[in-house]
């Protein structure tokens, strides 16, 4: 079965990201605990959904997203200084660790701590693969339909759709 819109679909994968044209590996997904989404409803890159269209069971792909098809390129002007004191509770968080952040409606959303000073954090808001261009290697475990319940609820419920919130 070809992958269509409204398909769930279970693939593995293997992450590099490309730098200095050197592939850097970042992560990847086992047939036990592959990656399931529900196609074509924007829960994916459309690039990375555009490059296994129409792909069966079976099949192997691999391709190069551009930076500016995957999570865009770098904001230097997307930082955040947040005040010291909004870490009294927790402790101020070191350089490079990822912290939870909302903004006023409630939108949720990760930062990387970049420095660090007694007044305030600064925090980095792009996402962690802004800038970068990525390599992927896929290949497809199952296609299905939907359920009505997973496309009433714009996600899939896993690979045999079974799985609950």
């Amino acid at each position: 079965m070809a992958i269509v819109t409204n398909d769930v679909v279970a693939l593995t994968y293997k992450l590099h990201t490309i730098e200095n044209g050197e592939k850097v590996f970042v992560e990847e997904t086992t047939t036990e605990n592959p990656l399931d989404f529900l196609y074509g409803v924007g829960m994916m890159l459309p690039k990375f959904e555009e490059n296994i269209a129409g792909l069966n069971v079976g099949d192997t792909t691999a391709f190069e997203l551009s930076a500016e098809d995957a999570y865009g390129e770098k904001d230097e002007r997307a930082v955040a200084q947040l005040p010291a004191d909004m870490f009294k509770e927790t402790g101020l968080p070191p350089v490079g660790e990822v912290i939870p952040l909302q903004d006023n409606q409630g939108n949720q959303f990760r930062a990387v701590v970049v420095e660090v000073t007694p007044e305030v954090v600064v925090a980095d808001l792009n996402h962690p693969m802004a800038g970068k261009s990525l390599h992927f290697e896929i290949e497809i475990l199952n296609v299905r339909p939907a359920t009505e319940e997973e496309l009433s609820h714009g996600h899939s419920h896993g690979v045999d759709g079974t799985q609950g919130h």
